[in-house]
């Protein structure tokens, strides 16, 4: 006999943004009583959103109800705070990050052909085509949850492969676990034994403040007022700037426009408003920038579906296996090397762990972990969301059409 489905709960978007505060706050609580869990830098929404999720995994499995979250505000919060980084991006931080960019963006491209390559090994090894490792390649790590979905049917249609969404979800599911896990070791290995120090140390963190800071003594009304102006505006322009993006035929995910017209907004701000009344690099727009990050990753975390993963047996977990030993290895022996070595290199290592196996918002909870423990590298956290979200999707389509091509 059947078991019958369990009952699916909608919680509306205002209760789920209130179940992600107290997820974040759990965390949070969590990250700062367990000394191992501050001290390999694992975010505070990842604690929490973590922990949620095997909650409801309980609520669904011996309850029967499945809790399923509208998650509208979530959305309109990675906007927020991809706008936030545009704000804080100046000048100095762009001309800087031109060369790190390219070699960054060279680094992705090699690694997702060797993802690939992992994934054609793994569904070989198990019998399946080898086109079918897309899907526990880079259409569901470096790609995530989306081009997985996406690219599901295709593969499914072209290898005669049932359950192709199902295993695409899955390896997306148990990378940004993976993704949120080792991003913070990685970097404090790094740091802690090459003894790496921030260029500029006095600097003002890019996002939030060091965990010993964390009283913000100079916030004022008007300070979060000016803030959240230069955000909606930079929101607002990116939306126009998407809207005329996507009339061109060109597809690019909405925090990417609002990161670009948050560095517009910004650079100009800084350039005609008086030294009194600006904007980047204050505690209100960092305070801003950490809480939409935060409540955003704890929403993505704590709806993880981990039942999905239930029956999908060693080939799925092998992959895993092997794909984050190649991102540890490809990370230790190329990414932190090329990137010169020192402690923005550590930084972005951090960063390239969360996405590579993630998603960019995990990529930059995984950086602003190590630089409220270490210090700032604001250049990091301008060049990195361009390079994985900007190019990388491109550059992932291409790679898995030649791939199927094959």
């Amino acid at each position: 006999m059947e078991p019958s489905a369990p009952y699916v709960h909608m919680v509306p978007d205002h209760l789920s943004m209130t179940v992600g505060l107290v997820t974040w706050l759990v965390g949070a609580d969590l990250t700062r009583r367990v000394r191992l869990l501050r001290d390999w830098n694992i975010p505070e929404a990842v604690t929490g959103g973590l922990l949620a999720s095997l909650v409801l995994l309980g609520i669904r499995e011996g309850l029967g109800t499945e809790i399923v979250f509208d998650m509208e505000t979530r959305d309109a919060l990675m906007v927020m705070f991809f706008a936030g980084i545009g704000l804080n991006a100046r000048v100095r931080d762009l001309l800087e990050g031109g060369r790190p960019l390219a070699i960054l963006l060279a680094l992705t491209v090699a690694f997702i052909a060797l993802q690939d390559g992992v994934g054609a090994g793994v569904a070989f090894a198990f019998g399946e085509p080898p086109g079918l490792g897309v899907l526990l390649g880079s259409a569901a790590l470096i790609g995530g949850h989306g081009t997985a979905i996406a690219w599901a049917p295709e593969i499914a249609a072209q290898f005669g492969r049932e359950g192709a969404a199902e295993l695409g979800v899955a390896m997306a599911t148990l990378g940004l676990v993976a993704a949120a896990l080792i991003g913070g070791p990685i970097a404090r290995f790094l740091i802690e034994r090459r003894d790496l120090m921030p260029a500029r140390p006095t600097e003002d963190l890019a996002v939030g403040v060091a965990y010993e800071d964390e009283v913000f003594e100079r916030i004022t009304l008007r300070g979060l007022m000016r803030a959240l102006l230069a955000l909606n505006v930079s929101v607002a322009l990116g939306y126009a700037a998407s809207q005329a993006i996507e009339t061109a035929g060109v597809k690019l995910p909405l925090f990417v426009p609002c990161l670009l017209m948050g560095i517009l907004v910004g650079n100009l701000w800084s350039a005609l408003a008086p030294s009194d009344a600006q904007v980047s690099r204050t505690p209100g727009l960092n305070v801003i920038s950490d809480f939409s990050l935060s409540v955003f990753l704890a929403m993505s975390l704590m709806s993880l579906q981990l039942w999905t993963l239930a029956g999908l047996g060693a080939m799925i977990l092998a992959a895993l296996l092997l794909q984050v030993g190649l991102a540890v290895a490809f990370i230790l022996f190329a990414v932190f090397p090329l990137m010169g070595g020192a402690y923005r290199a550590a930084v972005l290592s951090a960063g390239f762990a969360g996405f590579s196996l993630g998603a960019t918002p995990t990529a930059i909870a995984n950086m602003t972990a190590v630089a409220k423990r270490y210090g700032p590298s604001p250049t990091a956290f301008v060049i990195l969301p361009l390079v994985s979200a900007f190019f990388v999707d491109l550059a992932n389509a291409a790679a898995i059409r030649l791939f199927l091509s094959l």
